[in-house]
């Protein structure tokens, strides 16, 4: 609500579950994991209800946060996101594995600490450093800056120039374990929002805009471009992901249906039939009788807003089908860049776009209950995909370390569910102390919200206002060329391919988190290089990256605690500046940069010294 971030806490839980257990004299490798599992749903509950439902105060709709309907929405959704991902799974982790970085780094972590040694303190080493550093950036002592940017007006202000790069550790660890394939594609699709479409936009169309036009008279040119790509340019990521989606999900098909009849055979079976333990999910009947009895209340909460079963029955349908369409691309780009760097708001303005084209010719453009119906489907489905996103990152690290699939979901949907049952007495405590939206007389420092307050913006435009269509044409052409590109890498059978959902992720996103994604994958390329692996050799890859990779999750892991530990006293203190240093203190961006250079080369020395002693 602060500051439109939320922390994935899979490893922080898998931290704390390693350092409590082992306090109490127990603390399995996979006891730790399904604490883990249920631990890390809170976050994906936050990030969906922070994301949407303060949309229905800012639209004024609400005065304050109701129980019963947050706990439904957010409830349900939570437990819709566990459902729909469970046939996932063995298309996205079994059978074409993705990276799941999160996923992979949270197994690590688990490993060493269940068999401690040299991983161990490598761990240890790395942990430090991120926290340290995260200590140090803008968001704790302002050492050093969070980015370093170098950006300029030329020709009378009409063209515009903008580079930068974040300086996260956790980042370029991130882009280590999913490897330079995705930085590339990641970072090609911020080239195009960042160096392309925001110069070209600034050049040719600002002017035909008046009200972006004031905004950004007289800001110099870093936060033109932020202004321009927070209004405008955003949207071709919308549209990419929309297009990215379908094709996904079309993609998938084959593996999907395997798996659901798979788990329609295996219930037929019954118990005769023998499934090893790291193959059981949840069976699939209970999971529709779950179904049916998670969706009948969510339709009766749609009807108490409309009013029309003419109405409220399409928009479940609209939730049920966004939801699994939406649930699968979470799942996938969480599988590419992690959980933290899931554009779960880009899910929803797609969820809520969608919604809106049928909620408007239901109930026409000028309905006054259309955007707060539009809101209320696209805040089951945020809450779907962040904890299908969730889940999948945690059946990675389950699978990597032995753990039993269903007992996992089923840990998943009561951490969720159990999520669901604070969040309206928390943001009500927070609105009360606070305010939520927009400054007033009452709140001038109030909670921005800026998630939310887009998604009112964009059922707003879609019910008697403007979005910007174009945009989001364009977009979905751009994701088709992409699609058209990869399926050409295919049939020439390349090892070099170009995932739609990666490409939009990098044009959605803000440029600085995918160059240090991208550096992490060529370092990755660069300790491939030194030990001159041969194309093809899998388990040659995994023995050389296993000390880049354990460094890496600890670069993601000290910066994930310190991360949490910060946010303690900027809440407490309600002063984002709590605790700043003097500024003789404040280093600067090119010491920011030289830090985080340095932290490229240990990272690229783990990896390229001798791997045998991992």
């Amino acid at each position: 609500l602060f500051a439109g971030l939320t922390v994935a806490t899979a490893i922080p839980a898998a931290v704390v579950s390693m350092g409590v257990l082992r306090m109490l004299g127990g603390g399995t490798i996979l006891e730790n994991n399904i604490v883990q599992t249920g631990a890390s749903a809170g976050s994906s509950i936050a990030a969906g209800v922070i994301f949407t439902i303060p949309a229905l105060v800012i639209l004024g709709y609400w005065d304050d946060f109701r129980y019963s309907w947050v706990l439904v929405i957010a409830g349900l959704g939570g437990l819709l996101g566990v459902l729909f991902s469970v046939p996932l799974r063995r298309t996205m982790i079994v059978e074409d594995p993705l990276p799941f970085p999160e996923g992979k780094a949270a197994a690590e972590v688990l490993k060493a600490g269940d068999n401690p040694g040299p991983g161990l303190k490598l761990l240890a080493l790395s942990s430090l450093i991120g926290a340290l550093i995260k200590a140090s950036a803008a968001s704790g002592m302002r050492m050093i800056p969070d980015s370093w940017a170098v950006s300029g007006f030329f020709g009378n202000g009409k063209v515009l120039a903008y580079l930068g790069t974040g300086l996260s550790p956790a980042l370029l660890g991130v882009g280590y374990i999913v490897g330079l394939n995705v930085g590339i594609v990641v970072l090609s699709g911020a080239i195009i929002s960042w160096h392309i479409a925001i110069p070209i936009f600034n050049a040719f169309y600002l002017d035909s805009d008046p009200a972006l036009a004031a905004t950004v008279a007289g800001l110099d040119a870093a936060d033109t471009a932020f202004a321009i790509w927070n209004a405008k340019i955003r949207f071709l990521g919308v549209g990419a992901m929309l297009i990215g989606g379908v094709w996904t999900l079309f993609a998938l098909r084959k593996s999907l249906a395997s798996g659901i009849k798979s788990g329609f055979a295996a219930a037929r079976k019954g118990s005769g039939h023998v499934i090893a333990e790291t193959e059981r999910d949840l069976p699939m009947k209970w999971m529709l009788v779950a179904l049916v009895l998670f969706v009948i209340p969510l339709g009766l909460l749609y009807q108490a807003i409309v009013g029309q079963w003419s109405v409220s029955i399409p928009m479940t349908i609209i939730m049920i089908v966004a939801g699994f369409l939406f649930v699968s691309v979470s799942a996938y780009l969480a599988g590419l860049v992690g959980s933290s760097n899931n554009p779960v708001s880009g899910i929803t303005i797609a969820t809520i776009l969608f919604a809106s084209l049928v909620l408007v010719l239901l109930l026409g453009r000028d309905s006054p209950i259309g955007a707060v119906a539009a809101i209320m489907i696209g805040a089951v489905v945020c809450c779907a995909a962040a904890v299908g996103g969730d889940n999948l990152q945690d059946l990675k690290a389950g699978y990597l370390v032995g753990a039993t699939p269903w007992k996992q979901q089923l840990m998943l949907a009561i951490g969720a569910f159990s999520c669901a049952l604070i969040m309206a007495p928390m943001l009500n405590l927070l609105a009360a102390a606070y305010g939520i939206g927009a400054p007033t007389a009452e709140f001038p420092n109030s909670l921005a919200a800026p998630q939310a307050t887009l998604m009112a913006s964009v059922a707003k435009g879609m019910f008697g206002g403007e979005l910007p269509w174009i945009m989001i044409a364009i977009g979905a052409g751009v994701g088709g060329i992409t699609i058209a590109i990869d399926e050409w890498l295919k049939a020439r059978q390349s090892t070099f391919r170009v995932p739609v959902l990666a490409a939009a992720i990098g044009i959605y996103l803000p440029l600085e988190l995918m160059v240090p994604i991208f550096l992490g994958g060529f370092l990755s390329y660069l300790v491939e290089r030194a030990h001159k692996l041969k194309k093809g050799d899998g388990d040659e890859r995994d023995r050389i990256h296993r000390p880049g990779t354990l460094f890496s999750a600890g670069l993601i892991t000290g910066e994930a605690l310190m991360g949490i530990a910060i946010a303690v006293p900027i809440v407490l203190s309600e002063r984002a500046d709590v605790l700043a240093l003097p500024d003789g203190w404040h280093f600067g961006k090119w010491v920011g940069l030289a830090v985080l250079t340095l932290v490229g080369w240990l990272l690229y020395r783990s990896g390229a010294r001798d791997a045998g002693t991992s």
